[in-house]
């Protein structure tokens, strides 16, 4: 877990300038707080919003970005007035907070928008218990989310918004479906039953801190979307909660809330988060916990007792959405994972008509968006088959298939990689052995869509790369066959 943290490549130093920016903007909206005249509670609250602004909007475009960053107070703002006014009225505000998991997790249908504002409003309710708010704070905490989203928004849409030297991310839809057979809504009815159950038992545990295990559940849900992820997700959450409150005993508790140490720790906890969370959400949990540790140590609350609760009440909300999971509305493993893969091969079909018509001579022909749209479902691919190649997994038979499924669409990724790059040369030429390896490709591709054979075939040597690249992906589709046609009862997933 070290090395693929600390050795895991990042092409153009995407994760670097996205964890430098987010120290800088939230760095930034906690001053413009402090300068406005804000309290602690009013800091903490514009942080958070700042954090949430730069961390959970993934349109695919900048100015989609822009348009749902300016969007997020609209989602967050009347949920922490109905937390705040709601919080002596306890049966009440319990019954909010479910409404706002539920509805958090359905606004996904919507894509990245939906997505970020269902996490911006559960955030800010969840902020609210957090810090005890009440109706005569609403003003000052209302003006700090302005404020800091407003902040967080012009560094990273003025002051350094590298995305706009990138091409646009395309970023998949989740499965579709209609009523219960949607993912969205089957998750939006789980979350909403393990956060009752973490809610019950949180209180069982603890009057003040009970939130924390509605927390755990809540982000169990986030990017997930079988059984099986939000299982793992929820393991690692917990683990890294253990890791991070060892950490923050031996930092947070210490400093006594030394503000000096606090704003370091602070700083590397923000870069932490931002530049682990696409490798390892254990990790991020890890920087998320000594996080909170170092503001509960700036409140004048933190004791080691304290982070103990939290784990436990951290074990509780994983422990509700594993219960979700298995006995509401469950969504297989298998179903989402054939899903995603059939998508990447489906890509991989498209990827290889762009390029065969780019070697024809077609100027229009674009692999390229294409390739970037391969990558993004080979991630989800990756997330989706997680829980099979999971260490703690004992079936040993779909482990190592689920292995080999992984590496043989890495082999694919990388030949349409190649492929894609001799295209765009403009002396590549166009003849008849590529138009039939195209052919040949593509009907592999939907032989395994569609649950046909793969005739076998000996490809002859060729030094031209566009040929080599075309039978070695031929080569490795046919070889694909044979893990993602396993027995009747033998499922790649669970």
């Amino acid at each position: 877990m070290l090395k693929k943290v600390f050795m895991a490549p990042d092409p153009g130093r995407i994760r670097l300038r996205f964890a430098t920016r987010a120290v800088l903007g939230i760095g930034l909206a906690v001053v413009a707080c402090g300068l406005a005249g804000h309290s602690l509670t009013g800091a903490i609250t514009g942080g958070l919003a700042a954090l949430l602004a730069l961390f959970t909007v993934t349109d695919a475009t900048v100015r989609g970005q822009a348009v749902t960053t300016a969007l997020l107070p609209a989602a967050g703002l009347p949920v922490l007035a109905a937390a705040a006014a709601l919080q002596d009225h306890a049966v009440a505000r319990d019954a909010a907070f479910l409404a706002v998991v539920g509805l958090g997790v359905y606004a996904r249908r919507w894509g990245p928008r939906g997505h970020a504002l269902g996490i911006f409003a559960f955030m800010l309710f969840f902020a609210a218990q957090f810090l005890h708010a009440r109706t005569g704070q609403l003003a000052e905490l209302s003006a700090s989310v302005l404020l800091s989203v407003a902040t967080a928004g012009a560094v990273r849409f003025g002051l350094w918004c590298y995305e706009r030297r990138l091409p646009p991310a395309a970023v998949p839809a989740p499965p579709g479906g209609t009523g219960l057979a949607r993912i969205t809504t089957r998750q939006a009815v789980q979350a909403t039953a393990g956060a009752g159950f973490a809610l019950l038992v949180g209180q069982l545990m603890s009057g003040e801190r009970w939130y924390w295990a509605v927390g755990a559940t809540w982000w169990a849900f986030v990017n997930t979307t079988s059984r099986g992820e939000t299982l793992v997700r929820g393991f690692r959450r917990v683990l890294g909660t253990v890791i991070g409150a060892g950490l923050a005993l031996l930092v947070a508790v210490p400093a006594h809330g030394d503000a000096v140490l606090t704003v370091l720790v602070v700083a590397v906890s923000v870069f932490g988060i931002f530049y682990t969370a696409a490798l390892s959400y254990t990790w991020m949990m890890l920087w998320v916990t000594v996080l909170a540790a170092m503001l509960y140590g700036l409140l004048g609350v933190l004791t080691p007792s304290l982070l103990a609760l939290r784990m436990a009440e951290t074990g509780v909300g994983a422990l509700g959405a594993a219960l979700a999971v298995v006995f509401v509305l469950p969504v297989s493993t298998h179903s989402v994972t054939d899903a995603w893969i059939q998508r990447a091969l489906r890509c991989v079909h498209a990827c290889t008509a762009q390029t065969a018509a780019r070697l024809a001579g077609d100027p229009d022909a674009d692999p390229a968006p294409t390739v970037g749209e391969l990558e993004q479902l080979l991630a989800r691919v990756r997330l989706s088959v997680a829980p099979l190649v999971h260490p703690l997994n004992p079936m040993l038979g779909r482990k190592r298939r689920a292995r080999q499924v992984l590496a043989l669409l890495d082999d694919c990724a990388r030949e349409i990689r190649g492929l894609v790059a001799v295209a765009a040369d403009p002396e590549a030429s166009h003849d008849a052995r590529l138009a039939a390896a195209c052919w040949r490709v593509e009907a592999a591709v939907e032989a395994l869509t569609t649950g046909r054979d793969i005739e076998p075939r000996t490809a002859p040597s060729t030094t031209e790369p566009a040929l080599a690249h075309l039978h070695t992906l031929e080569r490795t589709l046919a070889e694909l066959s044979t893990p993602l046609r396993t027995p009747s009862g033998s499922p790649l997933g669970a």
